[in-house]
């Protein structure tokens, strides 16, 4: 059913529901437009909305190939809206539901084309603060890029900046989605520049590798991993992208590339990743193995024929959100962890991606491995030193038995 947006959008059809709102199928007075409406319990807000229109002429000026424009922000009752241009295409995390990783080339073309676009964003002064797959989108009208990618545009600029609002979260909150959250907004400090870089890498890892390199488990459990966990290598790809991962993943912000470097650093890469196929590497089980018991199972079972795959990065964390909706709700608000929260059970090393079939070191499958191994050496062990006790007696027996009577020796002399 058509619904009326402001003066000059009309609304025809519900194209996904997002953590804060959802997005229509419109028509405007330049044609077909996308618009995302707002929560209603955001619209009542008379401090966001005002704020809402602060961000007017930011979100407005922000024009880029690998952005998806803002054309207009409406405030009309209880509606509020941005009006976007209308990408024909999927979300990013569509792609990996259906794919579960890309191809190295792919990924890292995919990687550049948002580099490019929060290059632009962040020299406008406009840091976005939720890049995730689900806010990246995939124009399937245009041309091909390398290794078959499709045009990536990055999309919601400004969303999470207008729902963190003084009023709605204090300073001890967190305002994101977990698995893409840089340390030093675990940490408490204000979001800059480099959380999207940090969060940009965290993509590429999971466009890579099939799932993200701190995800999984309890979102307090990821938030620490964030900050006192370092990542592994991936295996299989060039030493010279996993050292660009390494840095934009660094713990301290100063550490990491910008991005108009990011993504000239990426493309330089493209022509080595040139046919190479996508890694053939485990996912890490969701539950940290310290979560779990010796003998529980740490993998879920396999889903039912003809059911999505519900991987990390996509799990549902705001009450109430669908499994069903193409925009899936990852955003959340939490408590920042206190300092002994975040330094307890801390590991060092991120739970590593293994080849496939291998059991992940620490979890219940390596540690029934390990168990049985000992075992075996131990029961090894024994029959070994049963073996020796037994060769020793053997022997001592030969050098204590009395000497045996021939029969042709002489009586002892009295």
């Amino acid at each position: 059913m058509a619904r009326r947006i402001g003066s000059r959008y009309t609304a025809h059809q519900i194209l996904g529901r997002g953590s804060a709102g959802t997005v229509w199928l419109g028509e405007g007075p330049d044609g077909p437009v996308a618009i995302k409406l707002l929560r209603e319990d955001l619209s009542s807000d008379q401090e966001l909305v005002g704020r809402f229109v602060q961000e007017r002429t930011a979100l407005l000026g922000l024009e880029h190939p690998h952005v998806v424009s803002v054309r207009d922000l409406v405030v009309d009752g209880n509606d509020l809206a941005l009006v976007m241009d209308l990408v024909r295409g999927t979300d990013l995390r569509t792609r990996l539901d259906r794919d579960r990783r890309l191809a190295p080339e792919a990924a890292v073309a995919i990687a550049a084309d948002v580099a490019d676009g929060l290059a632009a964003a962040h020299a406008a002064g406009v840091v976005h603060r939720d890049v995730k797959p689900e806010n990246v989108l995939l124009d399937m009208q245009g041309p091909l890029g390398p290794g078959g990618s499709h045009r990536a545009l990055l999309t919601d600029f400004g969303v999470a900046k207008l729902i963190d609002t003084p009023r709605r979260t204090r300073a001890t909150k967190i305002i994101g989605t977990p698995d893409y959250l840089a340390p030093e907004i675990v940490e408490g400090l204000p979001p800059r520049a480099s959380v999207d870089i940090y969060a940009l890498a965290t993509v590429l890892y999971e466009l890579l590798a099939g799932f993200t390199p701190f995800g999984g488990g309890h979102p307090g459990a990821v938030l620490r991993r964030h900050v006192t966990e370092t990542v592994v290598p991936l295996p299989g790809i060039p030493d010279e992208l996993w050292q660009l991962l390494v840095q934009c993943l660094a713990k301290a912000p100063a550490s990491r590339l910008r991005a108009s470097e990011l993504g000239a650093r990426l493309r330089e890469l493209l022509p080595m990743l040139e046919g190479m196929p996508p890694l053939d590497v485990d996912e890490p089980e969701t539950e940290p193995a310290e979560e779990a018991a010796d003998d529980t199972p740490q993998s879920a079972p396999p889903p039912a024929a003809g059911k999505p795959v519900r991987r990390r990065g996509a799990v549902p964390l705001v009450p109430g959100a669908r499994p069903a909706d193409s925009n899936r709700d990852t955003h959340t608000s939490m408590r920042v962890p206190a300092p002994d929260e975040l330094a307890g059970g801390a590991r060092g090393t991120a739970r590593a991606p293994r080849a496939a079939g291998s059991p992940r070191p620490g979890s219940a499958r390596n540690r029934a491995v390990t168990r049985r191994r000992r075992l075996a050496l131990a029961v090894a062990a024994v029959v070994l030193a049963a073996a020796g006790v037994g060769t020793w007696l053997a022997a001592a027996d030969d050098d204590t038995a009395p000497p045996q009577d021939s029969g042709n020796s002489a009586p002892a002399t009295p």
